[in-house]
């Protein structure tokens, strides 16, 4: 069949049978379209949160949290919009591979947990998607797998709209390595380079944490990555592509079209 829908659906007629738009300009069709795609932001930088949790990693982000990137974080992880999943991974891959110093081991995202029952209401675990499609978007240039090391116990509460002091109280303690996780990890890659990856860096109090709860098992943190930095939390800086740039640069990661 030829020029109906079997043949092919543009922009125009998705919006008709599907009611989507993009989330960067309105304009009916793709969840995000080629345009607003190309100005996605392509220079990580490292965004210290203010004021910054004691012994916190080095934090990478890709961008800050507003405006086109806040509508498809808020997309993937409160509307169930998988296809967001592809461009905020191209995110989180800047963020995870710039100026990391791998020193020929592994590398290992470790996506942070979220909790059970955020989990189910959203049918999805929106962290461990983006971790995975991550590394499938850099195993070509670096040897990458996912673990998911990491466990939320019970009590934690909603961390929205606490401040500093009460998300880093909130998330003391809350975190573990369930064993298992650990030893496949240290007999399958005894050396590796670990990145704990999140959606969004806010208080910084989540991402150390995890990486506290890391530690303690004897698992060392390189770095935290995540897609997006709140924007009176870190200003970008100058993040450059000096550790990889012989390896790895935003041209080298597959081109970034809008969704389909």
């Amino acid at each position: 069949m030829r020029g109906g829908v079997s043949g092919g659906v543009g922009d125009g007629a998705r919006d008709l049978l599907l009611g989507s738009h993009c989330l960067g300009c309105s304009v009916p069709g793709r969840l995000l379209c080629r345009a607003c795609a190309a100005d996605l932001p392509r220079t990580p930088y490292v965004a210290w949160p203010t004021p910054v949790p004691p012994g916190l990693v080095e934090p990478w982000a890709a961008a800050p949290y507003s405006a086109t990137v806040r509508a498809l974080v808020v997309g993937l992880k409160e509307h169930r919009l998988l296809a967001l999943v592809r461009p905020l991974a191209h995110l989180l891959a800047l963020a995870v591979a710039t100026d990391l110093p791998v020193s020929g081991h592994p590398v290992v995202l470790v996506p942070v947990p979220s909790r059970r029952s955020s989990v189910r209401a959203r049918g999805h675990d929106h962290t461990t998607a983006l971790a995975e499609r991550t590394a499938r978007l850099l195993r070509p240039v670096l040897d990458i797998r996912v673990a998911r090391l990491l466990r939320l116990r019970s009590g934690v509460a909603d961390q929205a709209g606490l401040d500093a002091a009460a998300r880093g109280a909130n998330l003391a303690g809350s975190m573990h390595c369930p064993s298992p996780g650990v030893h496949r990890l240290a007999t399958h890659t005894p050396r590796a380079t670990v990145v704990v990856c999140d959606d969004v860096l806010t208080t910084g109090s989540t991402a150390r944490e995890a990486q506290r709860a890391l530690e303690a098992v004897g698992v060392p943190v390189a770095r935290v990555a995540a897609v997006a930095a709140t924007p009176l939390r870190a200003a970008p800086g100058s993040g450059g592509w000096t550790g990889l740039h012989s390896r790895l640069s935003a041209d080298h990661l597959p081109p970034l079209p809008g969704n389909d």
